[in-house]
């Protein structure tokens, strides 16, 4: 079974009015793994871009920590592997947070639309636009 990732644009996407939305309820539903940063992400965009009240927002998070396999804590190793990243393939930091966080999780697919579809990080980790229509 393949463990997968998703990135906060996934998470986003999947409550909102996007075309993009069905993709990503889907992927939401098939129980994927996400870290606290991408819940922390997904309530900044929802409140600050999709308008949605601090009840909305609960209510989300609460759907996707349910709908999900697991969520990841940050913590300091996770800090550490994620400035490597950053410095060896040229990640912000913040993109370099959700890798390191899914390595640590030992999942094999991250589905971000914001990084290098194709790309596998440190041998084990593919990088997958699930937006991407090629």
């Amino acid at each position: 079974m393949t463990r997968a990732f998703l990135d906060s644009n996934v998470v986003v996407y999947a409550f909102s009015d996007d075309p993009r939305n069905a993709v990503a309820e889907e992927l939401l539903g098939r129980g994927c793994e996400v870290s606290v940063q991408v819940l922390n992400e997904f309530a900044n965009v929802a409140r600050r871009k999709l308008g949605f009240s601090w009840t909305e927002i609960t209510e989300a998070v609460d759907a996707i920590t349910t709908l999900s396999r697991a969520i990841h804590p940050l913590d300091l190793a996770t800090h550490q592997d994620a400035v490597r990243l950053a410095e060896r393939h040229k990640f912000g930091l913040y993109d370099a947070l959700i890798v390191a966080s899914a390595l640590r999780a030992g999942c094999t697919v991250l589905y971000t639309e914001d990084l290098q579809h194709g790309l596998v990080v440190e041998e084990r980790l593919r990088i997958e636009n699930p937006f991407r229509t090629e």
